[in-house]
């Protein structure tokens, strides 16, 4: 049976070439009795594969089981699988079959395969090997021909490396790996599938159909459907039953996908940063902001001292201003500083209120260091001198959050 004809009799849906490899496997492997891993994220359509196995193997006219290992408690899981007999423990008032006695020539699909506990594991690996199984709580030994087929969606070969699978059952389970792609992986398949589960549940609801604008479309092809098949099928129900609006558009469907950034392809819209929360970059813009600003006005002052020849009668206020703006910028105590002199003039009248000074500046090159680190480190201990050490009100005062300024604390050792 060719691959297409596979996809009609089981309802598959898809051209992916990862999809068709993994069926093209699953056809090859079904007519013999070898064990299958099936591994695939979780609501890929693990189950589906198994049954094809089943189906197209010559084992189809027997009985097929789907064992969720994962939801048996780990103390009644041998007696599932393996019965028990009258007696054998706390509540068996009888004996009971289990999985491999009821399902002896047919197949046996045990899901979640990597919950197993190590017990059970063991005596797992004896049926593969030889065939062979004991009832819980009995001595006698019992014969099955039972074909396995094991899924998980986890990595096993993590969980033998972490001590939590037996190597020898995985390499006896893996004698033939088939892997389902995630759907993200098949891009090409997502509008096909999304198309024939909502026509079935539009038919089922008997509403009207629906139908994906441009944009919607797109959105539904880049999500990272970390839920699979299982999570695209569950949406288009949803949307089969509630939308009045038979036209969904790209904000409508968005309303029904869980916003999932660390998983998913969508575009991200990058709203703006909140006032209360700077990054690092805004707090040194800050700081090289308010030392331009101070040096602009440092020099208006002293171009206006030269310019008159001397200082008037608002001297006093003005180096007073000069001391401030000194302070404001903090220059390092190695740098080379402007210095500012003041020398009397040769003609001084006692009697004169309104002595004049001569200003002679020895213009000196600063160099200013450059240190990002440094600025920030000044502003946040300025900020926090002049709030006399009250984080809140420095925090503001800085135009970011209290948690920020707290951490930055921290990292500066301040």
């Amino acid at each position: 049976m060719d691959i297409q004809d596979i996809k009609q009799r089981f309802g598959i849906i898809g051209n992916s070439p990862l999809l068709n490899r993994a069926i093209n496997i699953a056809n090859q492997v079904a007519p013999t009795d070898i064990s299958v891993l099936i591994t695939g994220e979780s609501g890929s359509g693990k189950e589906v594969f198994s049954h094809i196995i089943h189906q197209m193997s010559p084992r189809k006219h027997g009985p097929f089981i789907a064992v969720n290992c994962g939801a048996i408690p780990e103390g009644t899981i041998d007696s599932e699988l393996f019965g028990h007999e009258k007696g054998a423990y706390t509540g068996a008032v009888g004996e009971r079959k289990g999985y491999f006695e009821t399902v002896n020539g047919g197949t046996i699909f045990l899901d979640e395969i990597a919950e197993m506990p190590l017990g059970t594991q063991a005596r797992l690996l004896r049926v593969l090997e030889s065939g062979q199984y004991i009832r819980v709580g009995s001595s006698k030994v019992e014969k099955t021909n039972v074909r396995v087929i094991a899924a998980t969606n986890v990595d096993v070969y993590d969980a033998v490396k972490a001590g939590k699978f037996r190597e020898d059952l995985y390499y006896r389970l893996n004698t033939v790996p088939l892997r389902i792609p995630p759907l993200r992986d098949r891009k090409e398949d997502i509008f096909l599938l999304f198309r024939k589960f909502t026509s079935d549940f539009t038919d089922k609801y008997r509403t009207p159909p629906i139908q994906l604008d441009d944009e919607a479309q797109q959105v539904l092809i880049n999500y990272s459907w970390p839920g699979n098949v299982r999570q695209l099928k569950n949406m288009a129900e949803q949307l089969a039953v509630l939308e009045r609006d038979r036209v969904i558009t790209a904000p409508t469907l968005l309303t029904y996908i869980p916003h999932e950034a660390s998983r998913s392809n969508l575009p991200m819209r990058l709203d703006k940063q909140p006032k209360d929360d700077f990054s690092e970059r805004d707090i040194l813009y800050k700081v090289l902001f308010d030392m331009k600003r101070d040096m602009v006005e440092l020099k208006k002052l002293v171009a206006e001292i030269i310019e008159h020849g001397g200082v008037s009668t608002n001297f006093q206020n003005n180096s007073q201003a000069i001391t401030q703006l000194y302070r404001d910028i903090e220059l390092p105590a190695n740098n080379h500083e402007a210095q500012f002199t003041l020398q009397q003039p040769v003609n001084n009248n006692a009697g004169n209120n309104n002595t004049d000074y001569n200003i002679t500046q020895e213009a000196e090159e600063v160099e200013e260091s450059l240190s990002l680190v440094e600025k920030e480190s000044d502003l946040i201990r300025k900020a926090l001198k002049k709030h006399k050490g009250k984080r809140k009100l420095a925090a503001n005062e800085l135009g970011i959050s209290e948690r920020t300024l707290y951490r930055k604390i921290k990292e500066l050792d301040l």
